[in-house]
């Protein structure tokens, strides 16, 4: 907030506003703009709670006499926008009240020995954003997304990550040749063969690879892989989604690596 107070905006033609739309609406304009857009109290407040700053702090004119006062004190400029204004920024069911613009961090050099998740041309966002939640859950600290997966700063990816983003390393738009400098072993997944992960014996720290929706880990991928697994299906079905394997996946080294 400046001196003179938030810029109140209550017009659709307001420049501030047209930005956030844009934010909000596309998934890749963070990487034109170099900003991203936090919407909603939970990752608002997962950002603070890992030390994180927005640049801006942005509120719903009914929230902003009420706003807390950690978000207000967070940020150095504060936007208010009218309900109706911010209600159509929003891709909530039940619209946000609160929102924070971010600087897009930059991205990280690749950890050799960290262990990594690998996306390989994920295309659907809410699956990408949940596996970003399963490896920060199960001790998984960098994320290395290959070339055609879902834009990882995307508004939809951060509402299923859940504040995740803010504890990993996040490497986007990678070719096959970075994962050469992975000093950790690369472990496929396939609905058809490998072993079974049950029976595996898997290593840590490693790196989990997980593939397309349809297609699976591409040849380059799996051409790097140390071990394949499957996961027992006794139901009978052809395949799991790829974030409820990962979840499995995850657990399974999380577990082996604390002996339980």
């Amino acid at each position: 907030m400046t001196a003179t107070g938030p810029t109140v905006i209550s017009s659709r033609d307001n420049a501030w506003l047209k930005r956030l739309r844009k934010l909000a609406q596309d998934p890749s304009e963070y990487r034109r703009a170099g900003q991203v857009w936090l919407e909603g109290e939970h990752l608002c407040q997962a950002l603070l709670a890992r030390g994180g700053r927005p640049q801006v702090a942005v509120f719903a004119q009914s929230l902003w006499p009420q706003a807390p006062a950690e978000w207000v004190r967070a940020a150095p400029d504060h936007l208010v926008i009218a309900d109706a204004l911010f209600d159509g920024l929003s891709g909530l069911p039940s619209p946000a009240r609160v929102g924070f613009m971010i600087e897009w961090p930059a991205a990280p050099a690749l950890d050799p020995a960290a262990p990594t998740v690998i996306l390989d041309r994920l295309q659907d966002a809410g699956n990408v954003g949940a596996i970003l939640r399963c490896a920060s859950a199960f001790g998984f600290t960098q994320v290395v997304a290959m070339q055609g997966t879902a834009a990882l700063w995307s508004p939809k990816v951060l509402r299923a990550g859940m504040g995740a983003h803010f504890g990993l390393r996040l490497i986007e738009s990678a070719q096959p040749d970075l994962l050469e400098q992975l000093a950790v072993p690369v472990i496929t997944t396939s609905s058809h063969g490998g072993q079974l992960l049950h029976r595996a014996k898997l290593p840590w720290p490693c790196a989990w690879a997980l593939g397309h929706e349809g297609q699976g880990v591409g040849p380059e991928v799996a051409a790097r892989s140390a071990l394949a697994v499957r996961i027992a299906q006794p139901g009978g079905e052809e395949s799991l989604n790829v974030a409820t394997a990962a979840a499995i996946c995850l657990h399974a080294s999380a577990a082996g690596a604390q002996g339980v």
